[in-house]
């Protein structure tokens, strides 16, 4: 069964607010799962808290984007929100840096199916639904996080290396399910 998880693309000042994984050292909005008891807004404005130290307020609804893959599956709901206060601060095991970065000079590298996702945030996009069909060759089916990790921690690459490794043959096809307004 595919996760619920959430994206928080936090606009200020006219530059985008992006955390570094620590897991694969790379850039993406932040994120997170939906925890029982929690509405999917009341886990976006978690994530982001716990995440960065920074308090938000949701501003709209961009849209779903589904991620299909022969490893793990999930359907992501992207918030675009506003600053309302707090202080930056990464959260240990999660994220390595956060930081704020204009439009047109993104950080790298970006996690897969990012790019799209903080487009369509400034872009001021409401509602569009997307699915991200990911195939990668190099893993096999129904790959878990964990075991993901393990292949990552024995391959004697660095865990960014690992991952633009593992990407570099990946299959990705975007379809636009609902356009949005």
């Amino acid at each position: 069964m595919a996760g619920l998880a959430v994206n928080v693309a936090v606009i200020h000042e006219g530059k985008i607010l992006l955390t570094q994984r620590e897991d694969f050292e790379t850039w993406i909005l932040p994120s997170g799962g939906v925890e029982d008891g929690e509405s999917i807004a009341q886990a976006a404005i978690r994530e982001t808290k716990e995440e960065t130290g920074l308090d938000v307020e949701l501003t709209r609804l961009v849209g779903i984007y589904s991620r299909l893959s022969n490893m793990a599956q999930f359907h992501a709901v992207l918030f675009s929100a506003k600053l309302i206060g707090g202080e930056i601060k990464c959260q240990p095991g999660e994220t390595i840096s956060v930081g704020w970065f204009e439009f047109d000079e993104l950080p790298a590298p970006l996690s897969a199916g990012h790019k799209r996702r903080i487009d369509d945030a400034i872009s001021g996009v409401s509602g569009v639904t997307i699915m991200q069909e990911f195939k990668i060759p190099s893993m096999p089916e129904n790959l878990t996080r964990q075991d993901l990790y393990e292949y990552r921690d024995s391959s004697g690459l660095s865990r960014q290396a690992f991952y633009l490794k593992m990407m570099e043959d990946a299959e990705i096809k975007e379809t636009i399910e609902v356009s949005g307004v």
